[in-house]
């Protein structure tokens, strides 16, 4: 599209609006791209041959100021369309809640059409100022711009203090300190490699999962949280939510614990006990845990600070470390086993050495995993973060490679420098010429251990001491440095961590009474609330100070949290969703599965009992939340699974063979909107919930409206919901009923999931309406009909329009002022269409639908086989609770003569059908003439449509027949009597026989092609009349959808 030549003379370049680009009479427009480096602002030239437009925009390096007016330059700029036309821009993707401000939109279609049909005057209204986009844009940005400037800017952390450092901090803990120089002496260096391997594998997976998830779309705050519930839903993530900030909290506690032990050891060994060994770890752990408080209460600044000495501290402590191996040991430090860098010393501790009850490899691998699993740190703060999006994944990865390194090169240097027994006694060491015996590798070192480790009681070396670190470095103090800065730091991600997540957790409204905890304070929306709530969980189980019970349940609830996050990038990935397009793609699926069933299998080798109680718990939780069903739409992949799975069933069902046994009746119900025929959504509803198809279907003919807006469908489509009805919403504009329904029936549905039902309400009114509505209600029963639909027709004595109830009740004179300024001000937003549906929550109105119907009968008067839809419709009924009770009764017609034949015909063919019916009743005075009262009511219903004397010809001086097809003439009374005197009387049957009846269905005669409108009508309304209890006038297609065979 670049690549046309511009014939515009250069005296019309002086009228181009600005922007971002030039061009000269003899070359291609050159435009300029964007680019993301801040601070330097995108210039563009161009040269030609007669003239040069040169557009050179002012540095951003100017203060946020010329940012924000570049910014606003962008949205006022309209299309070469259209002065109303918008270029696109970033603001109007932008989600209004999350950045808390009035978000800018685009122009809809409505005002672009408009716009193009007023020709110029959308020009002379950009000119103006009034009306154009520009204009518009222009009082959003200045209602805009005074808010930012009253608003200080946030603490926002980069890649390396907010994720990185963190993640390191998270990471290196007591373990690497104290245990990982045990663990190698017990497995070897060989599979001390392995267990390191297999916990990054572990890790770096759920990394890469973590990093494709917070790729994909703006991460907010709430860590793992948000990234799950906002991939998965907030079934799954409001669960894990829940439990990863529990964790966090149990994680701080332990910590704490870790350091109070520690600082109790230097007390004990300085003499200087305060209480006893459990007292004195309380007392250490409660003021630990309370400086931490402080320090997390003054702001994510100072414990970003904090963390950053701790950062230090570490350094300044492995540098202490790794330069203590190098310095030529003393012979106190040989007595207790290093001897600096020995290749014999490697070798032997190459392969492993089990020793005691937890001598194994996954008792070691269950020790030293724990300390692999604070990868989540740096997103769990995704909220203070810069660039989440870049920050996760560059930070996260970083600090695993750095931390894997240190595990890696402290494991193989203690290995090759310390031996896994030593006394410790200066006594032991050999002579040059020795003749003792001496058994194993201290002997080649000038050290004779082996009293000690065949008596098992060498108290030093790498099987034996956990201070090894503290022996093998420069400076041992250090070492106990590290220690307190590796457990203190962690102590603080934790204290951190929760809270955030938690706020993000209550402010999602998942779960009741925990809303108090989402208020934030301060630039940064500090959780206090939540650091108070962490805080006092915490020291409820520092005060215990016996966490050995409770501590394998973190490292599950750690596990579970990588299992969600692996499977939450697995099921995004496998979905194909359009929406998942993650800027990051070193990942994979399938990897992401991997990770998910290792994790899952970790759980259940480290502590299978904690694993139990963890899924317990995430069960529980998950129960509730759908069992609840929380309003909120984030786009999960679990609906796109879902949208998956519809749609390969429905192609599916494509090419499967329609079968009687299976039949269901799949109904159109023509409801209008269906809050205004609430009896009939709830009775089709009744019989096809979880059962078959049902579509409400919406025929709008008001010429001034034009196709239903998607709030007002939206908001039938949560009436049927809260109603708890399965149907789908589908408005059609047409001119008439009979168009409308027409087309409803040609392209409803999709595939086999297609109406074969017609449901209508009864026209009440068909008398005093228009005849021509009349006309086009009977012709929609006959399309239905030539369309191969059955019909149903229910009547109420009431009626099914409820639309005067609801405007009595709206009636404005009986409100209060208070409640009427009130809801002016809430719906003065709302579009006209809106305004007239009904407001009132209506989804409260009972029909009779909804309430039990206890014993009555459900009467079935089948005077026509019309393929078994008369009788399978009344069985689908008794199936649901409100009508279980109910029994059914069976009419048909006979004779006197062969009554009981007739009956006992009837109940075996019933049998055969499995039906559960209570009686047959054979009605044998069908035949007797109707009662004068009753036909003359009959007549008088017609009437009104008779021709007079002077119409009854086609070419008398009257209106033509053709014009009226609903006039009855005397011609067509006379042909049609005695099916109508038989309809007037089997009205008279039905009164007498189901007075008490819930329901009555009675077999709908088919209309023939030279019946009148009006006078089939009369039919109808005969049949259905006199009944206090709901009238159903039912027809199948005449095609069988019972059978009694099995194939």
């Amino acid at each position: 599209m670049g690549n046309y030549i511009s014939r515009r003379r250069l005296s019309e370049q002086d009228t181009l609006p600005q922007g971002r680009f030039s061009f000269s009479e003899e070359a291609p427009p050159q435009y300029s791209s964007w680019r993301l480096a801040r601070g330097v602002a995108a210039g563009v030239q161009a040269n030609g041959a007669n003239g040069e437009v040169s557009i050179n925009m002012e540095p951003q390096g100017q203060g946020q100021e010329s940012e924000q007016q570049g910014s606003r330059q962008e949205g006022r700029r309209p299309s070469i369309y259209s002065d109303m036309d918008a270029v696109p821009h970033l603001e109007f993707y932008s989600n209004a809640t999350a950045t808390g401000r009035l978000r800018r939109s685009r122009p809809s279609l409505e005002t672009l059409r408009k716009a193009f049909e007023d020709g110029d005057l959308s020009s002379n209204m950009g000119d103006s100022g009034t009306g154009s986009l520009p204009h518009v844009l222009e009082q959003v940005e200045e209602k805009d711009s005074g808010s930012v400037e009253k608003t200080t800017q946030p603490v926002r952390f980069g890649w390396v203090t907010g994720v990185m450092i963190r993640c390191m901090l998270n990471i290196w803990g007591v373990i690497l300190f104290l245990r990982l120089s045990w663990i190698t002496s017990q497995a070897g260096i060989i599979l001390t490699w392995v267990i390191i391997i297999m916990s990054v594998m572990v890790t770096s997976i759920t990394s890469l999962s973590v990093s494709a998830i917070s790729t994909n779309g703006r991460v907010s705050s709430g860590g793992a949280y948000f990234m799950i519930s906002r991939t998965l839903g907030p079934e799954m993530g409001g669960p894990i939510g829940m439990v990863f900030s529990f964790a966090n909290a149990l994680g701080c506690a332990l910590n704490t614990v870790g350091f109070a032990e520690t600082v109790r050891d230097l007390l004990v060994e300085y003499n200087a006990v305060m209480v006893d060994d459990i007292n004195d770890v309380r007392i250490i752990g409660t003021i630990t845990v309370t400086l931490l408080l402080l320090i997390s209460l003054a702001g994510m600044e100072w414990e970003s600070k904090t963390q950053i000495i701790f950062f230090l501290v570490l350094m300044v402590t492995f540098i202490n470390y790794f330069v203590g191996t190098v310095i030529p040991a003393t012979p106190e430090k040989q007595a207790m086993g290093f001897f600096n860098y020995r290749a014999e010393i490697f070798v032997e501790n190459l392969f492993p050495d089990w020793r005691g009850s937890e001598g194994d490899f996954f008792q070691m691998f269950a020790i030293f995993f724990p300390s692999a699993i604070g990868i989540l740190a740096g997103a769990n703060i995704s909220g203070d973060l810069k660039d989440p999006e870049i920050a996760i994944p560059k930070g996260t990865l970083s600090a695993i490679f750095w931390t894997t390194l240190s595990y890696i090169l402290i494991s193989v240097t203690v290995g090759a420098c310390v031996v896994r027994d030593a006394s410790g006694n200066l006594n032991d060491s050999l002579p040059l010429n020795f003749s003792e015996p001496c058994d194993g590798l201290g002997c080649k070192l000038g050290w004779n251990f082996t009293q000690c480790e065949q008596t098992h009681t060498c108290s030093f070396g790498l099987s034996n001491n956990f201070q090894v670190l503290s022996l093998v470095s420069g400076f041992g103090p250090l070492i106990t440095a590290g220690v307190f800065a590796a457990s203190l730091s962690s102590a603080l991600a934790f204290l951190v961590s929760a809270p955030k997540v938690f706020q993000c957790l209550c402010r999602d409204n998942i779960y009741p009474y925990i809303g108090f905890f989402a208020k934030g304070y301060g630039k940064n929306n500090e959780p206090l609330r939540a650091y108070i709530l962490t805080y006092l969980i915490a020291l409820c189980f520092i005060l215990i100070a016996q966490l050995n019970v409770i501590a394998p349940l973190i490292s599950n609830f750690f596990l579970c949290s990588y299992t969600l996050i692996n499977f939450s990038c697995f099921h995004a990935s496998i979905m194909n969703s359009p929406g998942w397009r993650p800027s990051f793609k070193y990942y994979n699926r399938w990897t992401a599965l991997f990770g998910a069933v290792v994790s899952v299998v970790l759980m259940f080798l480290l502590t299978w009992w904690a694993a139990l109680i963890t899924f317990g718990i995430i069960f529980f939780l998950l129960g509730y939340v759908t069992y609840r069903k929380p309003k909120v739409n984030w786009g999960s992949s679990v609906q796109a699974g879902t949208y998956n799975m519809a749609l390969s069933y429905s192609v599916s069902l494509s090419n499967v063979e329609d079968h009687v046994k299976n039949f269901r009746p799949q109904c159109l119900v023509l409801t209008g909107p269906p809050n205004l025929r609430p009896a009939l959504v709830d009775f089709v509803g009744s019989f096809t919930k979880n059962i078959s198809l049902m579509i409400c279907g919406d025929i709008l003919m008001d010429d001034g409206q034009s196709v239903v807006s998607h709030g007002k469908t939206d908001k039938l489509v949560k009436w049927l919901n809260c109603r708890k009805v399965r149907s789908f919403y589908a408005p059609f504009k047409a001119d008439s009923l009979r168009e409308g329904a027409r087309h409803l029936m040609q392209a409803s549905g999709l595939g086999k999931l297609k109406p074969n039902t017609l449901v209508l309400g009864f026209k009440s009114n068909w008398k005093e309406g228009s005849p021509y509505d009349l006309e086009d209600y009977v012709n929609t029963i006959y399309d239905a009909f030539d369309s191969n639909y059955g019909v149903c027709i229910l009547r109420m004595m009431d009626g099914l329009d409820i639309t005067e109830e609801l405007q009595c009740e709206a009636n404005a004179g009986f409100e209060s002022d208070e409640a009427i300024e009130s809801d002016h001000s809430q719906n003065s937003g709302r579009e006209s269409d809106d305004e007239n549906t009904n407001d009132i929550k209506n989804d409260e109105i009972r029909t009779v639908f909804q309430n039990k119907q206890g014993r009555k009968t459900i009467d079935v008067y089948w005077i026509s086989d019309d393929g078994g839809l008369t009788l399978l419709v009344p069985y689908l009924l008794t199936r649901r609770k409100r009508w279980r009770k109910s029994k059914v009764r069976v009419f048909v017609i006979g004779e006197q003569k062969t009554m009981e034949n007739e009956r006992k015909e009837m109940v075996a063919l019933l049998r055969r059908f499995r039906l559960d019916v209570h009686d047959v009743i054979v009605m044998t005075d069908t035949e007797r003439p109707p009662f004068s009262k009753t036909l003359k009511r009959f007549e008088e219903c017609v009437t009104s449509f008779r021709l007079t004397e002077g119409q009854q010809g086609e070419g008398s001086t009257g209106e033509p027949r053709s014009e009226c097809p609903w006039k009855v003439s005397d011609k067509q009374m006379d042909a049609f009597r005695l099916k109508s005197e038989k309809k007037v009387r089997l009205n008279e049957i039905i009164r007498r026989n189901s007075k008490h009846a819930a329901l009555v269905l009675v077999s709908l005669p088919v209309p023939q092609s030279d019946c009148p409108s009006s006078l089939y009508m009369a039919w109808l309304d005969t049949l259905s009349c006199g009944l206090h209890c709901p009238v159903l006038l039912i027809r199948g297609n005449q095609q069988n959808v019972l059978t009694f065979y099995c194939q």
